[in-house]
């Protein structure tokens, strides 16, 4: 996989808010709470300090997250595209060939995947499958449960 993460300028906003929610007021709030507790004293057995502190540090690591996805983003043009294969922010309606049920997906970038309502991670291996594909050809995506196979029946974009 490429060090590039696709989004859209919907998603790169999104995670950018919450990125800014966690360096502004969340850091802040638990600054406060190690200050609090280093006050009261002996720190070796003070439980406040250390769950402050470690909630600081997972609160970093996931900051770090952040802004690795945003300085790797590309957001990407979808009027670039081709518009007759399966591409960045296309909806594809595919049949299941082993259950015979059709199946809705959107392939989006990251901060933006929503698995239960059918938007996927263009990063993600099922994606991955369906990406360069045009309507009728089959497809075999490998999943830890084996190999699920599809045809596409349908690749349908936003602005159509």
């Amino acid at each position: 996989m490429s060090d590039r993460v696709p989004m859209t300028r919907a998603g790169y906003n999104k995670i950018k808010a919450e990125l800014d929610e966690l360096e502004n007021e969340k850091m802040p709030e638990i600054a406060k709470r190690i200050a609090a507790a280093r006050a009261e004293g002996d720190l070796s057995e003070n439980a406040e300090y250390h769950g402050a502190r470690e909630s600081q540090g997972l609160l970093q690591a996931k900051i770090n997250v952040l802004k690795e996805k945003l300085a790797k983003s590309v957001i990407m043009d979808n009027a670039k595209l081709p518009k007759d294969q399966v591409a960045f922010g296309c909806t594809i309606v595919v049949k299941d060939l082993a259950f015979g049920d059709t199946e809705e997906f959107t392939l989006v970038g990251a901060g933006e995947e929503d698995y239960d309502t059918g938007r996927i991670n263009i990063a993600s291996p099922l994606a991955q499958g369906f990406v360069g594909k045009k309507v009728g050809d089959k497809v075999e995506v490998a999943v830890p449960a084996g190999t699920n196979k599809f045809e596409i029946l349908e690749i349908k974009f936003e602005d159509e």
